[in-house]
């Protein structure tokens, strides 16, 4: 099974969530839909409800969200979610790091084990994974560039710690003023347009890890052309190995281990590759490391923010006010990717706790001067993934029919049945980490290639925008009709209506990504966030029925998921 199988089915069509009878209907103690205050005193009454309610529905689980890791599926998701998580992250930040010099790869991977290890240990939602993401270096790279070119130029860690207050203000005030309700606004729609703009964030990014090199070293040298071999060869054995786990051959374990560990065995083995023969001597670029646990350029760990001067601590606000619209759209949207409607998920969420925990990383980030994390995308909806239970189940009688008709003989598929729903695999991911920082693996991190590194975000980019809705929709225009199942629920939506509906949400990609490629990229969580009212109020507006609208669009997460933020939008 590839690792966007499950994911393709959000491409478009209306979400159907597990059975009823495989989950609980009632264990969140919380209303269907957000109460309505008489008085003021009500208003008051309410705050911090949604925190407590996403603490009593989660704790009756916290015993077995450790005792149910015990299952195979905790191992290879560890593995897969490693490798997906703390090299991408790496990457993202070269461009801060040789910006900025105020961060190392010390910084990040201990920002990586710092969101893992609270979010596993104390978070509602612990297969949401968090860490050191695209927009967070961007964000952080505008800081430095707007406040580094002003002749009073504040010092830069100070600067970014008061901006990082500021917004875990934000996110404490926001949890405890129940606004994660407002989760229930959004659908589909925006979380396929940020998911895409995401995959082509990836996609970007690997192809400026590659130009980098080469505007760093003379024309013709050896050593980028060999990081570019090495980036396709990364990528053209991550593919392999995928194509080959979703194909008839070999034994279904087989299938599911070559799903498991294509990536990282592709990983290993392009690295390898830049050290046998004439690839040694051309010597390519590799990840720059430093001193064990030691922060960039010898500091303390410690940032003194309090001493900065008092103009900039109210400069710094209007920065917390963006960090914290876009950690509010990312991490929450990652948090419902991860608790998909396709994923047979038995336990609770908790949207409310959850972001008021992400203000605790958010300020120690700040406190330590390491970029603060967030939940990713693709990786938290990845790793719930890779933790599925798959049974062999004969296929539906529409099916099977099917399949007769084509000249297929019906055979066993697998579906899932189950996830293994637990803390183990996020925390192991996140202590390797500091495995990481030790002398011996900082080596090891050393010798891996910064081109295998552009080959790992250019699969992970192409494999997000494979299963993306938009994707999908697109994909639809281009199929034989005559192969196309009869069943297609695109099949019942005008052709003009689903061109209208992805023009939309590419106007809206287009919008994103545009504004990240100039110095207003600061600006840019403002425009995702104008996704839900795009939706809301101006997609209903255009020509389209009710029924193509529900069919083309619907919620991210099951009702059972939704009942954390007071059911979804109907």
């Amino acid at each position: 099974m590839s690792l966007s199988s499950e994911l393709s089915r959000r491409s478009g069509s209306p979400l159907e969530p597990p059975p009823e009878d495989s989950r609980p209907s009632t264990i969140h103690p919380r209303r269907q839909q957000p109460r309505k205050y008489g008085t003021p005193l009500d208003w008051i009454r309410n705050l911090g409800s949604g925190i407590v309610s996403d603490i009593q529905s989660r704790a009756p689980f916290y015993l077995s969200d450790w005792t149910d890791a015990w299952n195979y599926r905790v191992v290879p998701a560890t593995a897969l979610i490693f490798f997906a998580n703390v090299l991408p992250g790496i990457a993202f930040s070269l461009d801060l790091i040789e910006t900025t010099n105020q961060y190392g790869v010390s910084e990040v991977l201990i920002s990586s084990f710092m969101a893992a290890f609270i979010f596993s240990c104390f978070g509602a939602q612990p297969l949401t994974i968090a860490g050191v993401t695209g927009p967070i270096t961007v964000f952080n790279k505008t800081i430095f560039t707007i406040t580094q070119s002003h002749p009073d130029k504040p010092n830069y860690l100070q600067f970014v710690g008061w901006v990082y207050l500021w917004a875990a203000v934000l996110h404490w005030i926001t949890a405890i003023l129940n606004f994660c309700n407002l989760l229930r606004f959004v659908t589909v729609f925006a979380c396929d347009t940020f998911g895409f703009y995401v995959a082509w964030v990836y996609l970007q990014y690997g192809v400026q890890v590659l130009t980098r090199q080469l505007d760093a070293n003379a024309q013709n040298t050896p050593g980028p052309l060999v990081s570019i071999i090495l980036a396709l060869l990364m990528l053209i054995t991550s593919v392999l190995f995928q194509y080959l786990s979703g194909q008839s051959f070999f034994h279904r374990h087989t299938r599911r281990f070559l799903a498991d560990y294509g990536m990282p065995i592709s990983l290993i083995a392009s690295s390898g590759m830049a050290y046998w023969g004439r690839f040694n001597v051309a010597n390519a670029s590799t990840l720059p490391v430093a001193g064990a646990f030691q922060a960039a350029g010898g500091r303390d760990w410690l940032v003194k923010f309090w001493e900065l001067d008092g103009k900039w601590v109210g400069i710094a606000f209007p920065f917390g006010l963006v960090l914290w619209i876009l950690f509010f759209f990312d991490h929450n949207v990652s948090s419902l990717m991860a608790q998909g409607s396709e994923f047979p998920l038995k336990k609770p969420p908790g949207f409310h706790w959850d972001f008021f925990l992400l203000g605790i990383t958010t300020f120690i980030a700040g406190l330590i001067g390491v970029p603060a994390p967030n939940g990713l995308i693709p990786q938290a909806p990845i790793h719930t993934t890779s933790l599925l239970i798959m049974k062999r189940s004969k296929p539906q009688k529409d099916e099977e029919e099917r399949e007769k008709a084509l000249g297929f003989t019906p055979d066993f598929t697998e579906r899932p049945v189950a996830v293994v729903e637990q803390r183990v695999s996020n925390l192991a991911q996140g202590a390797l980490c500091l495995v990481l920082l030790t002398g011996p693996f900082l080596h090891v991190l050393n010798l891996i290639p910064r081109g295998v590194l552009a080959g790992l975000f250019w699969f992970m980019g192409a494999d997000a925008l494979r299963g993306n809705g938009i994707t999908q929709k697109l994909l639809y225009f281009l199929r034989d009709k005559h192969l196309t199942p009869v069943d297609e629920p695109l099949r019942q939506v005008r052709k003009s209506r689903i061109l209208l509906f992805v023009g939309i949400q590419l106007v809206g990609f287009g919008a994103t990504f545009a504004i990240t490629q100039t110095i207003a990229a600061i600006g840019f969580p403002v425009v995702t966030m104008l996704l839900i009212p795009l939706r809301l109020l101006v997609v209903p507006r255009l020509p389209f029925t009710a029924e193509e609208l529900a069919i083309l669009d619907g919620p991210v997460a099951s009702p059972f998921t939704m009942e954390s933020v007071g059911g979804s939008l109907t």
